[in-house]
């Protein structure tokens, strides 16, 4: 089957799983009571949220900005800045897709090799990860007694699969290190004749680009501005929720550390491969609101539906206004094309 035409299946199908999900967020709520909230929100708490969002935007352009020095190549903020708008932008309408648009304007504009760029953002997002995990080890730790209970029946059903289906996966892992070790040993055996084959030399490039931008955070001579750029970007990630609490009377009450848990456990929605997070985000940001601290369905609903909506419009608006600037304006030659 065309390639084309299972990507655009598979495109299709986490689309409707996204439908499902938000049909799922809202099917038993009064729409009507739904609207109302939305309408009756304040929507300055809302601005003044998505000016921290670009804030951390900024932050995050400014950190991708230390590992492409790392690489021994520069760029200017609001580039970097507006390729990170422009991923964004493009993430709203295909998963992970934003991470290869980001890379792609920025090699474009500034010069720089797009593997290496895609190797950074690897980086980039592994160490996020890592601060995720972080935060959701201390969420659960800090408040177990809050949230262990909502963490148990999330992944109580996952567990008992694993462990029922154990043999079967213990097979699988071993025959995947199997595989991968023959495959490893071919590849020894046969390197000579590998080396002739029509598109070794671009492929070894692309691996090694690949390579040399995973490792540009070991590189960073600044490490502790690295280290500042993480944590401002996840403050403000947190302030984006916190801030909109206010919005609403009925979650007005709750506090910072409740954002961060909002954060973390809503952030599962955000990474589902669904279309912009859509209705995984709605459905776990919900569950979280209704589950942990007792918010009715609707005001989570109303709540989940407009911190998405504004979001979705700040990363559409800002990055076609950044693919505007990208493409069609300043064709000076870059720092980079005059190395």
């Amino acid at each position: 089957m065309n390639s084309k035409v299972i990507n655009g299946l598979k495109y299709l199908l986490f689309l409707l799983l996204g439908i499902f999900l938000l049909w799922l967020s809202f099917r038993q709520l009064d729409l009507a009571e739904v609207w109302a909230d939305i309408l009756k929100a304040n929507y300055i708490w809302m601005f003044i949220a998505l000016v921290f969002a670009i804030f951390s935007h900024i932050f995050r352009a400014l950190r991708w900005n230390l590992l492409i020095n790392s690489m021994g190549y520069q760029t200017k903020l609001m580039t970097t800045f507006y390729a990170v708008m422009v991923g964004y932008m493009a993430n709203t309408a295909v998963p992970r897709m934003g991470e290869f648009m980001r890379c792609g304007m920025l090699a474009r504009k500034g010069k720089i090799p797009f593997n290496a760029l895609i190797g950074s953002v690897i980086s980039e997002r592994v160490f996020d990860l890592l601060v995720l995990l972080i935060l959701l080890f201390g969420v659960v730790v800090f408040q177990w007694d809050l949230a262990g209970g909502f963490v148990t029946r999330m992944i109580g059903p996952l567990i008992e699969s694993v462990m029922n289906n154990f043999n079967l996966l213990l097979i699988v892992s071993i025959t995947g290190v199997l595989s991968i070790a023959a495959i490893l040993a071919l590849a020894l055996m046969f390197k000579e004749h590998i080396k002739g084959l029509p598109g070794y030399g671009k492929t070894r490039e692309i691996i090694l680009g690949l390579i040399a931008g995973a490792k540009t955070i070991k590189n960073v001579k600044q490490k502790g501005l690295f280290l500042l750029y993480t944590f401002l970007i996840w403050l403000f990630y947190a302030m984006m929720i916190y801030l909109p609490f206010f919005m609403l009377p009925e979650t007005a009450h709750l506090d910072f550390m409740s954002a961060v848990t909002f954060l973390v456990i809503g952030s599962l929605g955000i990474v589902a491969p669904v279309p912009g997070g859509i209705g995984a985000y709605h459905f776990i940001g919900k569950a979280t609101l209704v589950e942990l601290y007792g918010i009715s369905g609707t005001i989570a609903g109303s709540f989940v539906a407009i911190t998405h909506a504004g979001q979705t419009l700040l990363n559409v608006g800002v990055g076609a206004i950044g693919y505007f600037l990208l493409t069609f304006t300043n064709r000076k030659k870059q720092q980079n094309e005059q190395n």
